[in-house]
C-alpha cells in the first residue's frame, strides 16, 4: 500500500496533465477544422449546383434531389474522417481499426440487410428519376410533397403538415402525380327532359369561356358526351388537360362556370 501511495506522490502529474491538455486541443482543433471544411464544402456543392442548373437550364426539383444527395454523401465520408482523425492523435492504429471494422461489418452485415436494400432501392430512384424533390406522389398508404430524397429515407410533407420518413426498401410501388400534364374531370348531371345536343353545345361554350386566357389549361376542355343515363338523369363528362397540380383549381372553375350558364339557359329555356 505504501508502495502505491509511493508511486502516485512520485508520479509526473504535470507532464500528464501537459499530455492531456494537448490531446485535447489538438481533437478541438481537428473538430473546428471539420466545422470549416464541412460549411465550405457545403458551400462549394451548392454554388456547383446552382451554376449548374443556369447553365443547362435542368429542373430545379431535380437539382435539388441530387443536391440534398451529395449533402448526405459528403456529410457522412466527413464524420468518417473525423473519427479516424481523432482515433490516430489519440495514438490508436488506424489501420487496426480498419481491419477489424471489415471483419465486424461483414459480421454485421447479415443484419444490416435491410440498410443495404435502403441505398440500393434509394440509388436506383435517383438513377431512374423516378422521384424529385417538390413532386406530388403517393408511396403506398402515404400521398405527400417530397421534401428529400435520401440514401436510406424518403421524406414526404402529406398535406395536413405531417412528415412521414419512408425507409426506400419499402417503396415498392410509387406514383409520380408531377410528371407531364394533369386532367380535369367534370361529370354534370342534368334532367333527362333537357336535349342532350343543345346541353352539349351550352356546356361547350362554357368550357370555351372557361379556357380562354387561363395558361393553365393546355388542352380543352372538351364535352366528350354522355357518360351515364338513367330514367330521370343524363351525366355528361368534361374533360381537360391542365399543368400540373392544377388539376383541383380547374375543376372548381369548370363546375362554376357551367352552373352558371346551364342556370342561366337550359334551366331557363326548359322552364
Amino acid at each position: 500500500m505504501e508502495k502505491i501511495i509511493e508511486k502516485i506522490t512520485n508520479y509526473d502529474w504535470t507532464d500528464l496533465l501537459i499530455k492531456i491538455g494537448q490531446t485535447a486541443l489538438k481533437i478541438i482543433l481537428i473538430y473546428i477544422v471539420y466545422l470549416i471544411v464541412k460549411a465550405v464544402g457545403r458551400k462549394i456543392i451548392h454554388a456547383s449546383f446552382n451554376n449548374y442548373h443556369n447553365k443547362i437550364n435542368s429542373s430545379t426539383a431535380r437539382a435539388k434531389t441530387l443536391q440534398n444527395l451529395i449533402d448526405n454523401v459528403f456529410s457522412y465520408a466527413l464524420v468518417f474522417i473525423l473519427i479516424m482523425t481523432i482515433f490516430q492523435s489519440l495514438g490508436i492504429p488506424v489501420s487496426g481499426i480498419l481491419a477489424g471494422a471489415g471483419i465486424v461489418g461483414l459480421a454485421v452485415g447479415f443484419g444490416a440487410q435491410g440498410l443495404v436494400s435502403d441505398v440500393v432501392t434509394g440509388f436506383f430512384l435517383l438513377l431512374e428519376k423516378q422521384v424529385d424533390v417538390d413532386d406530388y406522389v403517393t408511396i403506398g398508404a402515404f400521398s405527400g410533397v417530397v421534401e428529400q430524397v435520401g440514401l436510406r429515407t424518403t421524406k414526404i410533407r402529406s398535406t395536413d403538415g405531417t412528415l412521414h420518413f419512408l425507409p426506400n426498401r419499402q417503396i415498392t410501388t410509387l406514383s409520380n402525380h408531377s410528371r407531364g400534364n394533369m386532367q380535369a374531370l367534370v361529370d354534370i348531371t342534368l334532367s333527362s327532359a333537357i336535349s342532350i345536343d343543345q346541353a352539349i353545345t351550352v356546356i361547350q361554350q362554357a368550357c370555351n369561356q372557361a379556357a380562354t386566357g387561363d395558361e393553365n389549361i393546355v388542352e380543352g376542355p372538351n364535352v366528350i358526351g354522355v357518360q351515364s343515363f338513367d330514367n330521370s338523369d343524363v351525366v355528361l363528362r368534361v374533360i381537360a388537360k391542365t399543368k400540373n397540380g392544377k388539376q383541383s383549381e380547374i375543376e372548381r372553375k369548370l363546375n362554376k362556370i357551367i352552373k352558371e350558364t346551364i342556370d342561366s339557359q337550359l334551366v331557363k329555356d326548359v322552364g
